[in-house]
């Protein structure tokens, strides 16, 4: 199966500088029907896109520039949202201008059809995939999976530990991975991306009784205060006054219970970080399909497992 990847990816690669390096090399793209990928420039008055590719103009009309524009499926802000980004795209042919000069019309349409077809058609539950952020919404991260074609990674499928918005976890444009959680009849994939950041004894066992270390202070209930050491590792602190979530703070750990798949904490102190970013994902599990993962210890009555069927 061949992968297609999220557009932006192929942009600055040596093969796609090549293809566009010329004429002759982009007449050779095109009847190789080479995806490649340039930076939407314009988009005019009748949603038709202006891409640089640097040999020629190229041109993508807009019934090609997406998926289901011709049958009103997909809104013209696909289209519009494009301009200053990468779009990915072949060939249809290289005509001339009013003027002589040569102008390529593109199709981003074929290319997000033949990533349907020859990927994501064929992708199952638990396939590990290369995703890329594009925007948020409080439910969830929406993603390119290859092409410009998006999916959704719901929120409480981000991570284990809770957060109040995807951004607490991404940023717009983060190279991701994820694994497909569901398909439906009509081919629109679900993801999840929890499976791949570890188990509770995985991300424990960077932990010690005894140490003092740095969380993020997720919640504030009346029985105590959520502090998160890893997107996957969560513990509970004591009920204290000034505290409130989204702050950091160093953090004693009083114990560690696999069985109960607890963390115990004593805050020492509470500060803010200016600037601060969420780390980029440190992954388990990178390539390959998951049929059964397990988070909890095997020691644990309480079982959290995700069963990827189908």
């Amino acid at each position: 199966m061949t992968v297609y990847h999220p557009e932006g990816i192929l942009l600055g690669s040596a093969q796609n500088r090549q293809h566009l390096r010329s004429l002759a090399t982009l007449r050779e793209a095109m009847d190789k029907g080479v995806i490649l990928e340039a930076r939407a420039l314009v988009c005019d008055g009748g949603h038709n896109l202006t891409v640089d590719l640097g040999c020629c103009k190229g041109i993508i009309p807009r019934v090609e520039a997406a998926a289901g524009i011709a049958e009103g499926t997909t809104r013209d802000i696909a289209i519009i949202s494009r301009v200053g980004k990468p779009v990915s795209f072949i060939v249809d042919y290289v005509n001339e201008d009013a003027a002589g000069g040569p102008v390529a019309v593109l199709s981003r349409r074929a290319a997000q059809e033949r990533c349907r077809r020859e990927y994501l058609d064929c992708l199952r539950p638990g396939d590990v995939i290369p995703v890329m952020s594009t925007h948020m919404e409080n439910f969830g991260c929406f993603v390119d999976v290859g092409c410009g074609i998006t999916s959704l990674i719901p929120i409480d499928a981000i991570s284990i530990s809770r957060i109040a918005h995807p951004g607490n976890r991404f940023y717009i444009g983060q190279e991701l991975l994820a694994a497909v959680r569901h398909v439906d009849e009509s081919g629109r994939i679900t993801l999840t991306h929890k499976e791949l950041l570890g188990t509770w004894e995985e991300n424990a066992a960077k932990f010690s009784i005894g140490e003092t270390v740095t969380g993020i202070i997720r919640s504030v209930e009346p029985y105590g205060i959520f502090v998160e050491l890893t997107p996957n590792l969560a513990g509970l602190a004591e009920p204290r006054e000034g505290i409130s979530p989204g702050r950091h703070a160093s953090v004693y750990i009083k114990n560690l219970l696999p069985d109960r798949m607890k963390v115990k904490f004593i805050i020492v102190d509470t500060f803010d970080v200016p600037g601060y970013a969420p780390p980029p994902p440190e992954y388990f599990i990178r390539e390959g399909r998951i049929t059964r993962w397990r988070y909890s210890p095997p020691s644990s009555p309480r079982v959290m497992e995700t069963v990827f069927a189908g």
